[in-house]
């Protein structure tokens, strides 16, 4: 039997936000909805409670999104240094908990730790969808594969990786001080996991053939962070991993186009309304 999580109790919509304990590291979660286990694993900036996309993609599974250790309100144990370290974190996460016939979700950084999770073992996981995801070593060593992320002003960053780049602006002046420094900790916390190598595991791209689940790579045509080829050979490295593209998303087609999002997901994973009262809690 798998140990009882510590956590105190989550998925409720006047408390979308709690917390759960995985072998004494402590995160936030929100759970939603009922059906079919999705773990969704979000992007370098961090896990929004109020995001349309949870909402959507929990009308027809539960829904389970931690924020990842070292991001939001989560603990960063010394230990944890690589995106090796959270994909084992996760593993430890799915069978605390005992989930299985997971339909696993990444986006981005997101989507580079469901990768790093389904090579290692595919024994909980019944479908992986990898948005825009990074985490491989497609060019040369002369070729940057993405825009400098550190590098650039944020204003920048969002013409890259938006199709309006309003959609990332944010109003600093007008921010609570818990707020700031939840956005200057997920940046901190994705150098600390991406920076070297940047952006990706220099081992990983050989070992995506041992991803024997379907798998679908969904990739937003705005994208400038990186290009469309890049995703296809990430695609192509997955045996039989299907490719399909989201128009007026960039890099986080699930902010840009939650609805469309959700529906990809549903189609690919054979999410069905969910019978009524199978509601879950972790």
């Amino acid at each position: 039997m798998p140990a009882e999580p510590s956590h105190t109790p989550i998925a409720s919509s006047e408390d979308p936000v709690s917390s759960l304990c995985i072998e004494g590291v402590t995160v936030e979660a929100i759970a939603r909805g009922r059906g079919r286990p999705l773990l969704f694993l979000h992007s370098e900036t961090g896990l929004d409670p109020s995001a349309a996309v949870l909402d959507h993609l929990s009308e027809r599974a539960r829904v389970i999104a931690p924020s990842h250790p070292g991001f939001g309100r989560s603990d960063l144990p010394r230990t944890m240094t690589t995106v090796d370290d959270l994909a084992y974190f996760y593993l430890d996460l799915l069978e605390t908990i005992d989930l299985r016939d997971v339909v696993m979700v990444g986006v981005s950084f997101g989507a580079w730790i469901a990768a790093e999770i389904a090579v290692k073992t595919i024994e909980r996981i019944s479908h992986l969808v990898l948005a825009n995801p990074l985490g491989i070593k497609v060019g040369d060593r002369e070729t940057r594969d993405f825009a400098d992320i550190f590098a650039i002003h944020e204003k920048e960053f969002n013409e890259l990786a938006y199709h309006h780049a309003g959609v990332g602006a944010r109003d600093y002046p007008t921010m609570s001080d818990d707020d700031v420094r939840i956005v200057v900790r997920n940046r901190e916390s994705t150098g600390r996991f991406a920076w070297s190598p940047y952006l990706h595991n220099p081992k990983l791209k050989a070992r995506l053939h041992r991803i024997k689940k379907p798998t679908l790579v969904l990739w937003g045509t705005s994208d400038r962070l990186a290009r469309e080829a890049y995703g296809r050979a990430y695609a192509a490295a997955i045996p039989d991993a299907s490719f399909q593209t989201i128009e007026q998303a960039g890099h986080f087609p699930h902010i840009e186009r939650p609805e469309e999002f959700a529906q990809r997901v549903f189609a690919f994973a054979g999410l069905r309304e969910p019978a009524a009262g199978n509601r879950g809690a972790l």
